[in-house]
């Protein structure tokens, strides 16, 4: 479904509609990097045309980690501005709580690596367990997120992110 991917690039910029989903677990939450790369995110991926928020949260956690989720509700909304390449990007970006389906599927203790494919690029991640009490000490992209994991909140907020 790579292919249908709600991105697309304009001369004023890249449009992105992404899902990610907040994993929280023993205190924890897992999230992903390229091997090497500083700063973390949320797993998740693009929406598909025609595909729900939750399923393409679904589909994309499947591809990724290979783990089935089950979704428990919408914490927050992102309209995120930064670079991408020598363009400004524009996002849309829902992050949900969710939570495993089978515990077995994904190790839960240790940091594991998968890839996914972005552009019709592999691209090569490694998620790890972070505790929520560290969030303040690594850098998680957009910026207002470390923060917010820390400090969950039952109400659904809008948060603006320009970089």
């Amino acid at each position: 479904m790579a292919n249908n991917d709600i991105l697309f690039h304009t001369p004023a910029g890249i449009f992105s509609y992404r899902v990610g989903g907040i994993l929280i677990r023993d205190g924890k939450v897992l999230l992903q990097r390229p091997p090497g790369d500083p700063g973390y995110a949320i797993p998740g991926g693009h929406v598909s045309f025609g595909e729900t928020s939750q399923d393409a949260l679904a589909r994309e956690f499947k591809e990724e980690t290979g783990a089935d989720i089950r979704l428990i509700r919408l914490f927050c909304v992102g309209e995120n501005f930064f670079p991408w390449g020598e363009q400004r990007c524009h996002q849309i970006h829902l992050y949900f709580l969710v939570e495993l389906c089978d515990e077995t599927q994904i190790p839960v203790d240790r940091t594991f690596y998968a890839y996914d494919e972005l552009e019709h690029q592999r691209v090569h991640l490694e998620f790890s367990w972070i505790p929520l009490a560290s969030l303040d000490t690594i850098t998680v992209y957009p910026m207002f997120l470390g923060e917010k994991l820390r400090h969950l909140t039952d109400g659904v907020e809008l948060l603006v992110y320009r970089e």
